[in-house]
């Protein structure tokens, strides 16, 4: 394995969780679910298998992780209503469940970059309804230092997994994989474990809100790269992203001083 792409794998993933943690620290749950819905994992994740076994793969690829907004979304319904009776670990085993039976669902279906927009769009504008409601917005939870760490030693592990599964994959199911809940469910586990239902309920609801900028990544990075570079194909994809994450409204936030 390239030294270069193996750093980017074990350094990019938890750089991001460490900067999504630090946020849900000064400012809740609420926003750092809604960071986490930009494309920092599957970005470089899909850059990566560009680089790896080229634009083609990585474009077929992107298709799949479109569509695989919908069992992400399916995880974080499932892990919500499970944690208002469960702990972190049965809400954690539920939403892996729920992500397995619409992965496979999907996996079933040959998907063009059309069906895969419109079940995202689907999924995205049906979701807010299906999430259970919290009954306080959380304030922002304590992050001791040495859980930072953890989560991002937890991120680089995982998704050095990901992507050695996915380079030896088929395109489908590497896009599914670009897409499985690694972030989401670290986010979860340790928000759950720090702040109880609420706080991760109000995360994976905001998170769902967020998925809207990755799912615009993943519609137009394919489009880009049947025309152009990979740089310029994955450029175009994140700025597409980044206006429409700044377009969402941004949850409520409650600070530990108020």
């Amino acid at each position: 394995m390239d030294v270069t792409l193996l750093a980017l794998k074990l350094c990019l993933v938890p750089f991001f969780l460490g900067v999504i943690s630090l946020a849900g620290r000064r400012w809740g749950p609420g926003i750092a679910g809604w960071l986490a819905g930009l494309p920092v994992i599957v970005g470089p994740i899909l850059f990566l298998l560009a680089l790896e076994r080229g634009a083609a793969y990585a474009r077929d690829a992107a298709v799949y992780t479109l569509g695989a907004v919908f069992p992400v979304i399916v995880f974080g319904i499932a892990y919500s209503w499970t944690s208002r009776r469960k702990r972190w670990p049965a809400s954690l085993l539920a939403g892996y469940a729920a992500w397995l039976l619409a992965a496979f669902a999907l996996l079933s279906l040959p998907l063009t970059l059309e069906f895969a927009a419109t079940l995202a769009l689907v999924t995205l504008l049906v979701a807010p309804w299906l999430f259970p409601k919290p009954h306080v917005i959380p304030r922002a939870i304590r992050l001791p230092a040495y859980e930072l760490g953890m989560r991002m030693l937890m991120g680089a592990l995982l998704t050095l997994l990901v992507t050695s599964l996915s380079s030896i994959a088929p395109p489908g199911l590497s896009g599914l994989l670009a897409l499985i809940p690694v972030l989401s469910a670290i986010l979860a586990a340790f928000t759950q474990r720090t702040g109880g239902a609420d706080a991760v309920i109000t995360l994976l609801a905001a998170l769902a809100r967020g998925l809207w900028s990755l799912a615009v990544f993943c519609l137009v990075l394919p489009i880009m790269l049947a025309k152009s570079t990979i740089p310029v194909a994955f450029i175009s994809a994140v700025v597409a992203a980044l206006l429409i994450q700044a377009a969402l409204r941004k949850p409520a936030v409650r600070r530990e001083s108020d």
